[in-house]
C-alpha cells in the first residue's frame, strides 16, 4: 500500500488513513514524497537537479519522518518504508501505484492553488492509477457506513467488490446506493429521437433498476454473508444524492466511471463530483471497461 505525503495537513490526514487501512489488510505501508524536477528552467550543461543541493533534504526528511510517526502512532506495528522520488508526484505515484493494492492522498497538497477543492495529484490518480485510490476529504474521523455507489455497469463491477471487502475489513454495514430518475432510458429510438426525449413510465424503470440493484449485489452477498447490506433505491438527481448520503458515512466507494459515461473517458461526472465534494472519504475503483 502507498501513500503520498507532501507535509501539508491533508497529506499527513492521508497518512493516517493509510495507516488504518495497512492495519487491516495487515501489509506494509509505503510513503512516498515526489521531488518535481524543473528541468526547463536549468542552463546547458547543469548537472541534474538534486533536492540536496538547494537545501532542502532536511525538510522532506523531516516530513517523512512526521508521517512515519503518525502512522506509526495509528498501528505501531506496521511496517514502513520511506522513498524520496524525483518526478512529478502524479507521475510517480502512478508509477507506484501498478504495485501497490491501494494507494491513497489527500485531497489538496502544498502545490494546490487557492480555492481549488480537488489537488491535481488525486485527480490525475483517480484517472489513471493502477490500483484503487482512497482520497482522504471531508470531515474528521468519519463514522457511519460504507457507501457503495451502484450504477450497474460492468466496469463497476470491482467497485462493488472493494466495497463489500472493505465493509468486512472494518465492520461495517454497507449501504448499497443506487440513484435513478426518468432520464435513465430514452422515450423513443432511433435517429430521429428528440435530445430532450424521456420515458414516461416511471414505474416501469423502478422495477427495472430495483433489478438492476439486486443482480448487483446477489453474488457478493453470498462471498461476504457477515456484511450487513441495506439495499437503497433513489429516486432523485445522482450526484447529489450521493455526496448527501456522503454526510453519514464512512467512506464512499464508486467505479470511475458509469453507465452514463462518453466512450473514451477515464473518470466520470460522479466519481468527479464525489472526490470534489463529499463529506467523506472516497475510493475510486477503476474496473475492466
Amino acid at each position: 500500500m502507498i501513500v503520498g505525503v507532501d507535509g501539508s495537513d491533508s497529506s499527513i490526514s492521508a497518512v493516517e488513513a493509510a495507516a488504518r487501512e495497512a492495519h487491516l489488510r495487515g501489509v506494509g505501508l509505503r510513503i512516498v514524497h515526489a521531488f518535481g524536477q524543473v528541468t526547463g528552467y536549468l542552463p546547458a550543461g547543469a548537472p541534474p537537479w538534486n533536492p540536496a543541493d538547494h537545501g532542502l533534504e532536511p525538510m522532506v526528511r523531516g516530513a517523512l519522518a512526521r508521517a512515519e510517526g503518525r502512522a506509526y502512532a495509528i498501528a505501531p506495528d506496521l511496517e514502513i518504508t520511506r522513498s524520496v522520488v524525483a518526478g512529478e508526484a502524479p507521475e510517480v505515484l502512478e508509477i507506484e501505484s501498478r504495485s501497490a493494492s491501494l494507494a491513497v492522498v489527500g485531497s489538496r497538497g502544498l502545490g494546490s492553488f487557492s480555492g481549488l477543492l480537488l489537488g491535481s495529484t488525486a485527480v490525475h490518480l483517480a484517472a489513471h492509477g493502477r490500483c484503487p485510490l482512497m482520497v482522504v476529504r471531508g470531515r474528521p474521523d468519519p463514522a457511519g457506513a460504507v457507501i457503495l455507489a451502484v450504477d450497474g455497469s460492468v466496469a463497476g463491477e470491482a467497485a462493488v467488490e472493494f466495497a463489500f471487502a472493505e465493509a468486512a475489513l472494518r465492520k461495517a454495514s454497507l449501504v448499497a446506493l443506487h440513484v435513478w430518475n426518468t432520464f435513465s432510458e430514452r422515450a423513443y429510438e432511433g435517429p430521429g429521437d428528440p435530445l430532450n426525449a424521456v420515458v414516461a413510465d416511471a414505474e416501469r424503470i423502478r422495477e427495472a433498476e430495483q433489478h438492476l440493484l439486486d443482480e448487483t449485489l446477489a453474488s457478493w452477498q453470498k462471498v461476504y454473508p457477515e456484511v450487513v447490506v441495506e439495499r437503497r433505491l433513489v429516486r432523485s438527481r445522482i450526484r447529489p444524492a450521493l455526496i448527501e448520503a456522503s454526510r453519514g458515512a464512512q467512506l464512499v466507494v464508486t467505479g470511475a466511471r458509469g453507465r452514463g459515461g462518453f466512450t473514451g473517458l477515464l473518470l466520470g461526472s460522479v466519481s468527479q463530483a464525489l472526490l470534489h465534494h463529499a463529506h467523506c472519504p472516497v475510493t475510486v475503483v477503476r474496473g475492466k471497461e
